[in-house]
């Protein structure tokens, strides 16, 4: 892995515009954002839809265009400022240059239908590993298995999901399956856009807790999307808000939500929920009954049929 010298992302006056067809305008999504992204840290970015956030953090994962994946990707471009990703500078760069290449296989990206975008025709172990082949055809099989399965372990998922086809699995497991692929290639940095979008309630937490104890087990440093402040504040370390494709507030949240002066900021904060703590404490087991046990009753037994891990 190829040591960072500094921060992991350095944005000074970045400017990112949608450029349009013949007769149409450009859009100015992203507009003279400045921040800096701390190695081993995780940075939330919040706004509401429509302000940016999500083009931003795909510049950060350079997913903007020739290179860019997505509808639209190939008409974003960054056109003001300088944009800085694990030392590399990113904009102009060719998308076929080795600058870029080599930097891609050092950030993580997990887009907001990152579940979707699995292939139905690979199973999950397949789906995993499939960035490792792409990288590298004659890579070790049994090593691969044992990255995948490892992986699969810290997503909250049983092993034997590895056999099954990505269709088979629910929108939570799907979406665990996209956070493991993410990781695979043990990336410096992780970008997630929106990692909990359209998982069923009871199961978010268990993908944004997976996300969490990866990135403490392995110290990557992370931009995270949301549109839920209660989720980004018991996730990330600092967090940056956007509106109308402009910065408008950024720090700790204490810092950024006790002295509001922008009016989004405001109302977040009028509106924010009190604060959630990272790491709950730990839960003392409960004792055991010496009673002795009653036989188990036929049917009561550990369910076989596939079922949300929740």
């Amino acid at each position: 892995m190829i040591a960072v010298n500094g921060p992991a992302v350095v944005a000074d006056d970045v400017s990112i515009e949608y450029r349009g067809g013949r007769g149409t305008d450009t859009i100015r999504a992203v507009d003279g954002v400045s921040l800096t992204v701390r190695q081993g840290e995780i940075l939330a970015v919040l706004g509401e839809s429509g302000s940016g956030k999500s083009t931003f953090a795909a510049a950060i994962a350079g997913q903007l265009g020739a290179t860019g994946e997505g509808e639209g990707a190939h008409r974003r471009h960054i056109v003001g400022g300088e944009l800085t990703v694990l030392g590399q500078k990113t904009r102009g760069l060719r998308a076929t240059s080795r600058k870029l290449e080599r930097l891609s296989g050092r950030i993580g990206y997990l887009p907001q239908d990152g579940a979707d975008r699995l292939s139905p025709d690979l199973t999950v172990g397949e789906a995993i590993a499939e960035p490792i082949y792409a990288r590298d055809r004659r890579f070790d099989r049994k090593e691969a298995g044992l990255i995948v399965a490892r992986l699969v372990d810290a997503v909250h998922l049983p092993l034997g999901v590895m056999r099954l086809n990505t269709w088979e699995l629910s929108s939570g497991q799907r979406q665990r399956v996209a956070l493991a692929r993410a990781l695979v290639l043990e990336p410096q940095l992780l970008v997630a856009d929106e990692p909990a979008r359209g998982v069923d309630v009871l199961v978010r937490q268990s993908v944004l807790e997976a996300l969490a104890t990866l990135q403490r087990n392995r110290q990557f440093s992370a931009v995270v999307v949301s549109s839920d402040l209660r989720e980004a504040r018991a996730l990330a370390d600092r967090v940056a808000i956007m509106a109308e494709s402009r910065l408008v507030g950024l720090g700790t949240f204490d810092e950024v939500l006790d002295n509001p002066v922008d009016p989004y900021v405001k109302t977040l904060a009028a509106t924010a929920a009190r604060p959630v703590k990272r790491r709950p404490a730990a839960v003392t087991p409960p004792r055991r009954s010496s009673a002795p046990r009653r036989p188990v009753a036929a049917g009561t037994g550990p369910r076989t049929e596939r079922q949300e891990n929740a």
